[in-house]
């Protein structure tokens, strides 16, 4: 599954330089979660970096994204090689 950020970002600038897929980038209002790049860290941390840094917890599962451990890691070797 990817994440997703909602509204009650506060745009604290934490998450996206911890991204090492480069999936969050400021949006027109808040911080945005791009799908086709979230992994949730599959390939390089245990959890995701984002989730951990959030200092408000306003990034959580997207629901309409739901992928499997082995589809998040075949994306992270498509993204990585």
């Amino acid at each position: 599954m990817a994440l997703i950020i909602l509204d009650s970002c506060i745009n604290c600038d934490m998450c996206e330089p911890e991204c090492p897929n480069q999936a969050i980038a400021l949006g027109e209002e808040i911080y945005e979660i791009d799908p086709d790049r979230c992994t949730e860290c599959v390939g390089h941390y245990d959890k995701p970096t984002c989730e951990s840094v959030c200092p408000i917890d306003c990034i959580e599962v997207d629901a309409e994204h739901v992928e499997t451990e082995d589809q998040l890691l075949a994306k992270f070797v498509k993204l990585h090689g």
